[in-house]
């Protein structure tokens, strides 16, 4: 079994989704985390635009890098320039893939602005692991 983990600034958006959807895409052919390079805790919006297209988030927690320091992964997937920057030294021989996703927590205007922003990076980052789960495992 292949472990990924995907890892953002916050570990509140962006790596939340892609974690929800790489465990929905991967079932049992992979262990998923996710990991910030600090702990923003899990965003609410972004709890319910994965409720909004039936993947439960709700129970993720936010984790620090500094928490998988032991785990051997096959993937890290960086999905924010900031995080690749920032990322601190983690002794891995793991495959390593960067994608910059916007960030929806950063979406300003309206409520239904914001959770448009939301929807719209959930449909990327639902792509993009669907694809990574299809090429990868």
């Amino acid at each position: 079994m292949k472990r990924i983990l995907v890892l953002c600034t916050g570990n509140s958006c962006r790596s939340q989704i892609a974690e929800g959807y790489l465990r929905h895409f991967a079932g049992d052919k992979a262990e998923i985390y996710s990991a910030g390079v600090e702990t923003h805790g899990v965003n609410p919006k972004a709890i319910a635009t994965m409720a909004d297209d039936g993947i439960d988030i709700s129970g993720h927690t936010s984790n620090n890098i500094s928490e998988y320091s032991s785990i051997p992964f096959d993937y890290v997937i960086t999905v924010c320039d900031n995080a690749k920057e920032r990322c601190p030294f983690f002794p891995t021989t793991a495959q390593k893939f960067h994608e910059n996703f916007p960030d929806p927590a950063k979406a300003t205007g309206t409520e239904e602005e914001i959770m448009q922003q939301f929807s719209t990076v959930r449909q990327i980052i639902k792509e993009y692991t669907q694809s990574f789960v299809a090429a990868h495992l």
